[in-house]
């Protein structure tokens, strides 16, 4: 049985970055038909992933194993050949490595955005300012952005990054996380990587549905690289983190047409948003933003109905939605009406 509204103090102690349904059934109790979680922008139908050997969890991962994740990378990206691809387990641990690796700067964060990146430029002594258009960050040393950016959407043309990248000192550093590229590969800045002031980010869990998986990809040409590299070690991921991810990058014919079936998905979840008065205001094929001056309580009754969303303590008027299986939208459907 699901438990009554709770109190606005209870809100501000909501997950920071959706999902821990464990905490969500400890504050509302466990629907009875299960939680229908979008409170990501997680795929909800996962890259088919075969068994592995028992040999895969065993064995230390091997060095040719990497380098063939490596290389389906590469070619999953349009990397140039030059580039350096790193695998790291999971962006989010590599974005809070790189201010340990820059000398003390202005940094200027492209917002609003993923909080973790200001938090890791601040904690690591940099100091930090949002800016709302890439021209405000004169003056930087490095400037870091979301293409397309989470949880609006906003994408930035590669003319304006290549023009922000001119921009920076020679010691500078523009870090482009590219977490949601997978479904708009057209405003992918990795085909034009050479630059050594110029870092990407690539998220693998998000558009393979695998986030538990804990991979990524770090892609760049100069010295932070290796940097990087050299805190991570022999074994930069897991031998089930390498099989997976190298079979799964591979697939171009399942990536393709994963990218119609969401681009179908999101326009009927759009559709049911629509139904009940909800205006979308950005997003991309896998997370919608919705307006709405209520969304605390819209989040609040949606939760008490077994449906877990994501809303922001510092933009309290937005409320944002995964895109769920074709199955799940009549479930949706039926408790925004409710």
């Amino acid at each position: 049985m699901m438990r009554d509204a709770r109190s606005s103090e209870d809100r501000q102690a909501e997950p920071r970055h959706g999902g821990a349904l464990v905490s969500a059934t400890a504050r509302y109790g466990l629907p009875a038909e299960g939680w229908l979680d979008l409170s990501t922008g997680i795929n909800p139908e996962p890259w088919p992933m075969p068994a592995l050997d028992a040999a895969t969890f065993a064995r230390l991962p091997d060095p040719a194993d990497l380098a063939t994740l490596v290389t389906a990378a590469r070619q999953a990206y349009a990397a140039p050949a030059d580039v350096r691809i790193l695998p790291v387990p999971g962006t989010d641990l590599a974005l809070r490595l790189l201010p340990a690796l820059m000398p003390t700067a202005k940094v200027a964060v492209l917002s609003p955005t993923y909080s973790g990146h200001a938090e890791a430029w601040g904690e690591a002594g940099h100091g930090v300012r949002a800016v709302s258009d890439l021209s405000d960050a004169a003056g930087s040393t490095v400037v870091v952005l979301a293409n397309p950016n989470n949880p609006d959407g906003r994408i930035t043309t590669r003319d304006a990054l290549l023009g922000a990248l001119a921009a920076l000192p020679a010691n500078g550093l523009l870090v482009v996380d590219e977490a949601f590229a997978e479904v708009a590969p057209e405003v992918s800045i990795v085909p034009a990587l050479g630059d050594p002031r110029l870092v990407v980010l690539r998220s693998f869990g998000k558009f393979y549905g695998l986030a538990g998986l804990r991979l990524g990809f770090v892609l760049g040409s100069g010295a932070i690289l290796a940097r990087l590299a050299g805190l991570m070690g022999d074994w930069p991921v897991s031998g089930p983190a390498l099989a997976i991810g190298r079979a799964a990058l591979s697939d171009a014919a399942w990536r393709e047409t994963t990218r119609l079936r969401l681009a179908a998905r999101r326009q009927g979840l759009d559709a049911v948003l629509a139904r009940h008065g909800l205006t979308v205001t950005g997003g991309t094929d896998l997370f919608r933003l919705v307006a709405a001056a209520d969304a605390g309580d819209l989040h609040e009754r949606l939760a008490r109905r077994g449906v877990w969303t994501r809303i922001f303590v510092d933009r309290p008027g937005f409320i944002r939605f995964g895109v769920p299986r074709e199955a799940d939208l009549p479930r949706l459907d039926a408790a925004l009406g409710g």
